[in-house]
């Protein structure tokens, strides 16, 4: 595949064009990719306030009791969301699912622990420690390429 990129001071807006013989996977994917949204912004509530929040400053996302949490730098959220609807408005990029009940971060990932078998342990920018579960296990190797 070739990648041209052309300068022009006359242009007001990008404008991508895909020359080719044939329409393949490989095409399709990438016009996919081109054509997502810009990450969404997040409604998350702490107490009785209603804050935007930035996917960048997410660092996990959980379920417990019921209900769904994020956790920012600056503390817990509520999220009127299911995981699987937050699965798909999160950037894929960035966002990878390790449980049935977790989201994490992989850009506020410190490390990741392959020393226990079956398993790995995550450890996040605020020092809070997680694992991936068996089922997710040969994802999250896939999406680090190990």
């Amino acid at each position: 595949m070739q990648i041209e990129i052309k300068i022009d001071s006359s242009c007001t807006e990008p404008k991508i064009i895909v020359l080719t013989n044939k329409m393949t996977d490989e095409i399709n994917t990438i016009v996919k990719k081109l054509s997502e949204e810009s990450p969404q912004m997040l409604a998350g509530f702490r107490e009785n306030t209603l804050e935007i929040l930035e996917q960048a400053d997410i660092i996990r996302i959980y379920a417990a009791a019921g209900k769904i949490f994020a956790i920012t730098g600056c503390g817990e959220y509520t999220l009127r969301l299911r995981l699987y609807e937050l699965e798909d408005r999160l950037d894929k990029n960035s966002f990878v699912r390790i449980s049935n009940s977790e989201i994490i971060n992989l850009k506020k990932v410190k490390n990741f622990d392959l020393s226990f078998t079956g398993t790995i342990c995550v450890t996040l920018s605020n020092s809070t420690v997680t694992y991936v579960s068996r089922r997710y296990v040969a994802k999250i190797k896939q999406v680090l390429g190990i």
